[in-house]
């Protein structure tokens, strides 16, 4: 029970291991997920990441709320410390693929909103269940979710609180594909080793100015993404890639030196 963290072919798989408690996170686990993500910001041998939850039931139903919810109202923890967690503490810019499996809900939904690109189980299903119990989603879906989606989608989701099937997540944009549960893991690998197939720099850069750029004015952010295309423009990488297009074959990039990724202290 607990994080459970492989890494093959530079791609990490951190799987949310406590399946007999449909993966609820214990406040230990919380600090473990944060201290994963911490290790692999910092590992130059990993390129991309899998998230997922083990067996087939869910991906997370969220806090443990037999621990959680009583010291958070006891004011003797403070969410903040699950900010590494949920990737808000800083800087993240390896792309995070989630394979959602079953119940996502409530801080298992808002796990899913910290990632890239989300597949999803033809069973899954999604709830923000907080203001039933008489608080809010604030592990990052407040900022979230209205960004990634429709305003209005955005609202019916965090108001109402209600379980949503997989097609309606599809449909207004929180999940990318839907796939049978026997082919859920292959299909984010599958997704994963693309992306791995890519320039690493180019693949952060792109993630950065997608988290970066994206509430700047436009002269602002025309001169950053300027600023970050020159970047990868005059990397070795581009070199490589355009010797290879030239002699049509491909390219063999060369993996980044030093990570620039920090999402906070361990």
């Amino acid at each position: 029970m607990g994080i459970g963290l492989t890494i093959l072919d530079r791609i990490a798989v951190v799987t949310i291991d406590r399946p007999d408690k449909l993966n609820a996170l214990t406040l230990r686990m919380y600090r473990e997920l944060g201290d994963a993500f911490n290790e692999l910001a910092r590992d130059d041998a990993v390129d991309v990441v899998i998230l997922t939850g083990a067996g087939e039931r869910a991906f997370s139903v969220g806090a443990d709320l037999t621990e959680s919810i009583p010291a958070l109202a006891a004011n003797t923890f403070d969410i903040s410390e699950w900010d590494e967690a949920h990737l808000k503490a800083g800087p993240f810019y390896k792309p995070v693929v989630c394979a959602i499996n079953g119940l996502c809900l409530g801080g298992g939904f808002e796990l899913m909103l910290a990632t890239d690109i989300r597949v999803a189980s033809s069973t899954a299903s999604f709830a923000l269940p907080e203001p039933g119990l008489g608080f809010v989603p604030a592990g990052g879906t407040l900022v979230r979710l209205v960004r990634q989606v429709g305003y209005a989608h955005a609202m019916e989701v965090m108001l109402t609180g209600d379980r949503f099937d997989v097609e309606h997540m599809a449909r207004i944009g929180v999940i990318n594909r839907v796939v049978p549960p026997a082919m859920l893991q292959a299909e984010a690998l599958r997704v994963a080793e693309r992306i791995r197939s890519n320039s690493a720099g180019a693949v952060r850069t792109i993630k950065e100015a997608a988290l970066s750029l994206r509430h700047l004015d436009w002269p602002d952010a025309f001169a950053a993404e300027a600023s970050l295309g020159q970047r990868t423009f005059v990397s070795e990488d581009a070199r490589e890639g355009l010797r290879a297009f030239v002699e049509k074959r491909r390219p063999v990039f060369t993996p980044p030196a030093v990570s620039t990724d920090r999402i906070g202290s361990t």
